[in-house]
């Protein structure tokens, strides 16, 4: 992207790299029909030691539009650090030979960052542990920007599981580069981590913290929902408790502005009920294409 090599955190980007991001997402959207020469003969490697749908098949559809190739695995089972023990420094010192840029979800925090450490060619980040998912939040910034024409004075509320929700991590540190307002919505035991409401709130940010659904689809721009993630939780008996607290049906669509948009990372486990889809607030499909788009924009920016 100009001025780095790599996309691991979105602690690394400034407004400036933000906005050169989704100004050339725009751009690309602008191209449709355009795309297929600009990274002919490139080749990106996915590394999935983790499960994905939308993530892996977004990169994969935004290489193959922009003319590349892709290679890769899905499943850690069939690879050598799966059944042979391979460390993933190995791993990535092996791909590099055979790809132009390596694209890595591990679910150990750190992974990514320790990939781009032996790696020379660049390395995007497609979700580490619990910790960050960068494309992912920039992603939903293009989403919210093309959706509302602006980002800086909206009323922005997280949804849903804080905690352990990698996307809302990474979203909450990109929402502090803009002048927005903050409600983060969660259940008490899975409250945002600490770190990050510091780090939005040193930046200026104007952050709330409720327990109630009600008061964060009441009158603002975007409400932003995750699913609890029964996976990352270390006793199931804690998920089994609060899975089902947080979930927007119809009764919170009609508390909502005409022109509030709902988002959501997907997938979803029943914390948005279907009946929401038919809405003019329901949006989070539509993100699914943006994700193609803004990764498209990424890709082109580390590799033309």
């Amino acid at each position: 992207m100009g001025r780095f090599h790599n996309l691991i955190s979105i602690h690394d980007l400034t407004r400036e790299d933000i906005d050169l991001i989704l100004k050339t997402a725009a751009e690309m959207e602008r191209l449709t029909g355009q795309w297929g020469r600009l990274l002919q003969g490139r080749i990106m490697a996915c590394l999935f030691f983790e499960p994905s749908t939308r993530t892996r098949l977004s990169f994969e559809s935004a290489m193959l539009r922009l003319g590349g190739n892709v290679l890769g695995f899905a499943d850690v089972s069939v690879s050598s650090a799966g059944g042979k023990g391979e460390t993933l420094a190995d791993t990535v010192r092996t791909v590099e030979q055979y790809a132009d840029v390596i694209v890595i979800r591990h679910p150990l925090d750190g992974s990514a960052r320790v990939a781009a450490e032996f790696a020379t060619v660049p390395v995007i980040n497609a979700g580490s542990g619990a910790e960050e998912h960068p494309t992912q939040a920039l992603l939903d910034l293009y989403s919210i920007w093309k959706l509302k024409g602006r980002i800086d004075g909206l009323t922005i509320s997280l949804c849903g599981d804080l905690k352990y929700g990698r996307t809302v991590h990474s979203l909450g540190i990109a929402l502090s580069r803009y002048d927005v307002r903050i409600r983060l919505a969660s259940p008490p035991t899975l409250r945002m981590k600490p770190t990050i409401v510091q780090d939005m709130e040193q930046a200026g940010i104007e952050v709330t913290q409720t327990d109630s659904l009600i008061e964060a689809v009441t009158d603002v721009d975007v409400v932003y929902m995750t699913r609890i993630q029964k996976e990352r939780f270390p006793d199931i008996t804690e998920y089994d408790k609060i899975k089902d607290k947080f979930r927007i049906t119809m009764s919170e669509v009609k508390r909502m502005r005409d022109d509030t948009i709902i988002l959501h990372p997907l997938p979803r486990v029943g914390e948005i009920d279907p009946e929401v889809d038919p809405t003019p607030n329901a949006k989070y499909f539509e993100q699914v294409y943006n994700g193609v788009i803004t990764r498209m924009a990424i890709l082109r920016l580390i590799l033309e």
